[in-house]
C-alpha cells in the first residue's frame, strides 16, 4: 500500500487512526471530575503535538540515520515562521501559500548552513549549527528588526496589502484560514460528562504530520536512507572506496531542515506570530531531548517523545502546590504536608527535573527511548502469554 510494506503499512494506518481520534483518546476523563486536569484534549495543545512531532521526524531523519547532531535546527523552524507571517501579510490570509514559502525558505537556508557546516563533523559540526543559529538569533532580535519586528515579534496587522484577498472591509484582522474556514473554528460534542473538540487547525497539521511521517518511512526505506546508514557505520570508510558522500548529507540536512521550516509554517498558520525566541539554542535543544527520549533512530520514536516533552510542559506543569494538597487531603496533617513538599519540587515550575531525570533515566535504561520499552514490556507479555508445548516425557537412552 503507498509503496510501503506491511509492517510500515500498518504502523502508518495506526498512527493515521490514533491522530484522527486525538480529542477523544486525549480527553480520557470527564469535565467535572478531579483528573479532568490531565485531559490533553485542547485544540492549541493538540496542534503542538504534531506540530513539533513534525521538527522531530525531520531532525530524526539527520541525527538517527547519519549520526550528525545538530543544535541549529532552531534557525530553520524560526526562518520557517517569518516567511509563513510574510506570506501571511503580503499575499493572503489562505494559510496554503504561508506553508509551501516556509518549507522552501527554511530549505534555501539549510542548503546555505549545511554547505559550511558539512565540511566538518562530529563535535565541530554541531558547534558550528548552534554558532549559526545563535547568530540567526541575534540578527532577528536586533539587527534585523524591519524584517522580523525584533523583540516585539512580527504579526499580521490590519493595514497588511494581501494582495490575493483585496481589501479588508471588515475593519477587524483577518484570522489565518484555509479555503474560508478559520484555523480556530471547532465542533464540540458532548457525551455524558465528556467534551470533546474538534478543530480545523489540529486535522490541518494532524494531515500535514501524516504525509510527513509518510515521507520519513519512504526515505528510511530507499536507497538514499540506506546510504545515509551506511555514512552513519563508517563514513570514512566509504570515503575510502572513492565515493563522495558530501551530496548525500546535504540533502539529508536541506530535508531535515525543511521539515523544521514547514514545522514553522504551520505554527503562524495556527497563531499568526513568529518571535526570534524560536530560533534560539533552547528551541533546538528541546527537539534533541525529543528525538532521544522517543527514540533515535526509529519512525516512531519522535512524535512520541515530542508528545512527552509537550505534555509535561503544558499539562505536568500546571500541577501547583493547592492541587497536591486536595489530593493529598485524606491523609493526616502531618504526612500530607510531607508528601507535598516531596513532590512539589518535581511538578509546577519544577518539571524540567522531571524531564531531567527522566532523560537521564532513558541514556542510562533505555538507549532506545520509548521504543524500546513498549519493546520490552511486549516481549514481557508476550513471554506471559505463551504456553509450554505438551511435549511427551521420553525415557533417557541408557
Amino acid at each position: 500500500m503507498l509503496g510501503l510494506n506491511r509492517k510500515d503499512a500498518s504502523l502508518l494506518l495506526i498512527v493515521a487512526i490514533l491522530v484522527a481520534l486525538a480529542p477523544i483518546f486525549l480527553n480520557p476523563f470527564p469535565e467535572q471530575s478531579g483528573l479532568a486536569q490531565f485531559n490533553a484534549g485542547y485544540p492549541d495543545l493538540m496542534q503542538r503535538f504534531v506540530i513539533f512531532g513534525i521538527f522531530a521526524i525531520g531532525f530524526n531523519i539527520l541525527f538517527g540515520l547519519t549520526g550528525y547532531l545538530s543544535f541549529g535546527h532552531a534557525a530553520f523552524l524560526g526562518a520557517g515562521s517569518y516567511a509563513g507571517v510574510w506570506m501571511l501579510k503580503l499575499l493572503t490570509i489562505n494559510v496554503i501559500p504561508a506553508i509551501i514559502i516556509s518549507t522552501a525558505v527554511a530549505g534555501i537556508f539549510a542548503l546555505f548552513i549545511g554547505f559550511i557546516s558539512l565540511r566538518r563533523s562530529g563535535i565541530y559540526f554541531s558547534i558550528l549549527t548552534l554558532a549559526f543559529a545563535q547568530m540567526s538569533y541575534a540578527l532577528a532580535y536586533s539587527v534585523l528588526t524591519p524584517i522580523t519586528g525584533g523583540e516585539t515579534a512580527l504579526q499580521t496587522s490590519l493595514n497588511d496589502p494581501r494582495i490575493l484577498d483585496g481589501g479588508n472591509t471588515s475593519g477587524n484582522i483577518p484570522a489565518p484560514s484555509i479555503f474560508g474556514l478559520q484555523m480556530s473554528d471547532s465542533i464540540q460534542v458532548a457525551l455524558g460528562g465528556w467534551l470533546w473538540t474538534f478543530n480545523v487547525g489540529y486535522y490541518l497539521a494532524a494531515l500535514v504530520m501524516l504525509f510527513s511521517f509518510y515521507l520519513s518511512i519512504r526515505i528510511f526505506r530507499s536507497p538514499f536512507g540506506i546510504m545515509l546508514r551506511a555514512i552513519k557505520s563508517n563514513q570514512q570508510r566509504l570515503n575510502y572506496t572513492g565515493l563522495n558522500t558530501k551530496p548525500y548529507m546535504l540533502a539529508c540536512f536541506v530535508i531535515s531542515g525543511m521539515y523544521a521550516g514547514l514545522a514553522g509554517g504551520l505554527m503562524v498558520s495556527m497563531d499568526p506570530l513568529a518571535g526570534a525566541e524560536r530560533m534560539q539554542w533552547t528551541a533546538s535543544g528541546e527537539v534533541v531531548l525529543m528525538t532521544i527520549l522517543g527514540g533515535v533512530g526509529t519512525l516512531i520514536g519522535p512524535v512520541l517523545g515530542a508528545g512527552l516533552i509537550q505534555y509535561l510542559e503544558n499539562i505536568f506543569s500546571k500541577i501547583n502546590d493547592n492541587i497536591l494538597h486536595q489530593w493529598f487531603a485524606f491523609l493526616p496533617d502531618g504526612a500530607e504536608d510531607f508528601f507535598v513538599s516531596i513532590i512539589y519540587p518535581f511538578v509546577g515550575k519544577g518539571w524540567h527535573l522531571t524531564l531531567g531525570l527522566m532523560f537521564m533515566a532513558v541514556i542510562i535504561f533505555l538507549p532506545g527511548g520509548l521504543v524500546e520499552l513498549g519493546q520490552k514490556l511486549a516481549s514481557i507479555f508476550k513471554k506471559r502469554g505463551s504456553t509450554p508445548s505438551n511435549n511427551p516425557n521420553t525415557e533417557p537412552a541408557e
